[in-house]
């Protein structure tokens, strides 16, 4: 493992174990590949597209977490059904 993925998992962990800073050292680690991707992504569009770089890391970024967040309703469902 990388030392930037390492310093990544790190804060990663942080974050789920109640440290608010680790989010806000985290998002800058993360953002950048995205952004890459998306604005050489964004080159092969046509002309006038109104669609903006950012807009698109930011709609990736809320289908990832709305992702995430229903696998772990969805998983706090399933331990609930088990404990009864």
């Amino acid at each position: 493992m990388s030392a930037s993925s390492q310093k990544i998992t790190k804060l990663l962990l942080d974050w789920r174990n109640g440290d608010g800073e680790a989010l806000d050292r985290l998002m800058p680690l993360v953002y950048e590949e995205p952004r890459r991707m998306a604005n050489h992504y964004m080159r092969n569009e046509r002309r006038g597209h109104t669609l903006q770089t950012s807009a698109l890391v930011n709609e990736a970024y809320l289908r990832l977490a709305d992702h995430a967040l229903r696998r772990a309703a969805g998983g706090a469902d399933c331990a609930r059904r088990g404990a009864r």
